[in-house]
């Protein structure tokens, strides 16, 4: 049965930390100067964007290796490594592909990047079930993108985010000590 919290922001628990979003300078308006762009230019930037037609796959397969070293690094860690920063290493990348699989018409990959971006904001620790569950997430974006599974993916997209909330949901349920326990969802069951 699936948690109703696994479709919450941040699967109802305390958000930990906050992916960085970083505003990179606005050349173009720097360019243009204020008082807006016009509508004419809005629409021909809107009808670029919408008729791209560069291939993802190049940039996605970036960003998934980088956040497979990510893994790899966590599942290799030192005592002393702070566990912050591996999971910086493992949520950059992420959040690369919640940007960019929009863009490239993704919009599957966007949505499942955003979950696991508020799963990484809400662990405790990057611990080896917690790393279990970002290499299902890797998989699944790698096969939306090897299948070319544009837009929303349909009932199919719908069914592997659902699959995707009912695993971050049971890593929280085999964890009670570490995150807050949902009595609403004890008395449902």
């Amino acid at each position: 049965m699936m948690d109703d919290n696994a479709n919450t922001p941040h699967f109802s628990q305390p958000q930990r930390r906050k992916a960085e979003f970083i505003r990179p300078p606005n050349l173009l308006k720097e360019k243009v100067g204020t008082g807006g762009i016009g509508d004419d230019i809005l629409d021909k930037a809107q009808t670029l964007l919408e008729n791209n037609a560069v291939d993802f796959a190049p940039l996605a397969e970036i960003y998934l290796a980088s956040l497979m070293k990510g893994i790899d690094r966590v599942k290799a860690r030192k005592p002393s490594d702070d566990p912050e920063e591996l999971i910086a290493g493992v949520i950059y990348p992420v959040m690369q592909l919640k940007a960019n699989g929009g863009m490239f018409h993704y919009a599957l990959i966007t949505s499942i990047s955003d979950r696991l971006v508020q799963f990484l904001e809400v662990i405790e620790n990057p611990d080896p079930d917690a790393m279990e569950i970002v290499t299902a997430f890797h998989a699944t974006i790698r096969a939306i993108i090897l299948g070319g599974v544009t837009g929303h993916g349909g009932k199919q997209g719908r069914e592997l985010i659902d699959a995707l909330n009912d695993a971050c949901a049971r890593y929280f349920d085999k964890h009670p000590e570490r995150y807050g326990v949902d009595l609403d969802y004890i008395n449902r069951v």
